[in-house]
C-alpha cells in the first residue's frame, strides 16, 4: 500500500463515526474521493456517494458502510458518572478499563471504570452488561459533569493505529473503515481504467443498527448491481471454537460470500475477475444471511443483485482488530477488474 493510500486508511480509522454520528468521517471520505470522482453528494441522513459516468447501459455501486460500533451517554448520575448503553454490537467483555472519548460539543476525556481486582468477589467473574457499565469523567458531581455532557452524547473508544509484523496493522472500527477505503480505491482503479460502466461509491451510515443507510442509498440511486464490501471473521487465531474454524484467513486475499444475499451473477463476475486479475481470493459460505450492508442493497425496490465482499479481520467488534494490508490492496484490484468487466456481465438477472 502506497504512502497516500496508507495516510487515508489512518485518516479514517482515527476519526470517530458511531452510528447515527458519521458527519466527521464523512467529511474525510468526501474529500479523498472528491478528487478522482465526477460529482459527489450525500443525502439527509448522511450516505455519502461519488460517481465515475461510465459512457454504457450499465451502472454497478460499490459500498462500505461509516460508522462504528460504540455506546452513548443515557443517564447522569448524582455522583458525576455517565451511565451509558450500547450503539450496535459492543462487546461487553472488553469495555471496562478502556480510555474512551465522549464527543459533546467539545471532547471529553474519560474512563470505562472497572474495579480493581484486590476489591472484587472472585467467585463472580461474570461481565456486567454494558447498561450496567460507567464512565468516569473526573467530575466531582452530576453538576459539574452535566456542564461537560449530555445525554445522548456518543462515546467511542480511544485507542491508535499500531503497525504489527509485516504488513499487519490493528486498531478499533476497522469494522468497517476497511470497506470505506476499498469502495473509494475501487472507484479510483475504475476511473483509471476507464470502464465503461457507470460506477458509484458509497459510504453508508447506520449499518451496525439495521443495514439503514443501504436500504435508503439502494433505494434511490437503484444500480444494476451492488457490491457490499465489509470485514469478515479470520479464522486463523488459536481461540476459535473448533465449530467455528473455516476457510477464512488473514492474508490470504478478499473472501467471495455464496449464498443468501449474494447473486451467483455477481459471485461469478467477481471470481472471473479475480482470474483476469490474478487476485488470490477466498470463499465463505452464507446460508441464510450476510449481516452486512449487502442484505440491505439486496432488498432494495424489486431486489438489486447483491454480492458481500470480505475482508479478513480478526478480534472484530474490540478496539483491537487487525487486519492485513496486502488483502485491502487485493480488494481494490479485484474491484477495479469487476468494473471493467461489469458493462458486459450486466444485466444480472437469473437465467431460468
Amino acid at each position: 500500500m502506497d504512502d497516500d493510500r496508507r495516510a487515508f486508511l489512518t485518516d479514517l480509522l482515527t476519526t470517530p463515526s458511531p452510528s447515527g454520528f458519521e458527519a466527521v468521517g464523512q467529511r474525510v471520505w468526501l474529500d479523498y474521493v472528491r478528487e478522482f470522482a465526477d460529482d459527489v453528494w450525500t443525502d439527509d441522513y448522511g450516505n455519502a456517494v461519488a460517481v465515475h459516468e461510465g459512457d454504457a447501459d450499465a451502472s454497478i455501486a460499490f459500498g462500505g458502510h461509516a460508522d462504528e460500533i460504540g455506546y452513548i451517554v443515557r443517564d447522569i448520575t448524582d455522583d458525576g458518572f455517565l451511565r451509558i448503553g450500547s450503539i450496535g454490537g459492543a462487546d461487553r467483555t472488553v469495555s471496562k478499563g478502556q480510555h474512551v472519548t465522549v464527543h459533546a460539543e467539545a471532547p471529553v476525556a474519560g474512563v470505562i471504570g472497572q474495579t480493581a481486582i484486590h476489591l472484587r468477589d472472585r467467585e463472580d467473574e461474570s461481565h456486567q452488561d454494558i447498561a450496567e457499565q460507567f464512565v468516569d469523567i473526573g467530575a466531582e458531581d452530576g453538576e459539574a459533569a452535566g456542564d461537560l455532557v449530555e445525554v445522548g452524547d456518543p462515546v467511542t473508544v480511544e485507542t491508535r493505529v499500531r503497525p504489527l509484523h509485516g504488513d499487519r496493522i490493528a486498531a478499533r472500527a476497522m469494522d468497517n473503515r476497511v470497506g470505506i477505503w476499498s469502495a473509494a480505491e475501487g472507484l479510483r482503479a475504475a476511473v483509471e481504467a476507464g470502464v465503461d460502466a457507470t460506477v458509484y461509491a458509497v459510504s453508508t451510515v447506520q449499518e451496525e443498527v439495521g443495514l439503514q443507510g443501504a436500504k435508503m442509498v439502494g433505494f434511490d440511486l437503484d444500480p444494476d448491481a451492488a457490491v457490499a464490501v465489509d470485514v469478515t471473521h479470520a479464522t486463523d487465531n488459536p481461540d476459535i471454537p473448533g465449530k467455528r474454524v473455516g476457510p477464512v484467513e488473514l492474508g490470504a486475499g478478499p473472501v467471495v460470500s455464496r449464498g443468501s444475499a449474494n447473486h451467483p451473477s455477481l459471485v461469478e463476475l467477481a471470481r472471473d475477475a479475480a482470474e483476469e486479475s490474478g487476485t488470490d481470493v477466498q470463499l465463505q459460505a452464507t446460508g441464510s444471511r450476510t449481516g452486512t450492508d449487502a442484505d440491505g442493497f439486496y432488498t432494495s425496490r424489486s431486489g438489486i443483485p447483491s454480492l458481500n465482499l470480505g475482508v479478513p479481520n480478526r478480534y472484530m467488534h474490540t478496539p483491537v482488530e487487525v487486519i492485513d494490508t496486502g488483502d485491502l490492496d487485493a480488494v481494490a484490484e479485484l474491484l477495479g477488474a469487476m468494473a471493467v468487466g461489469a458493462a458486459d456481465a450486466a444485466p444480472f438477472g437469473l437465467d431460468i
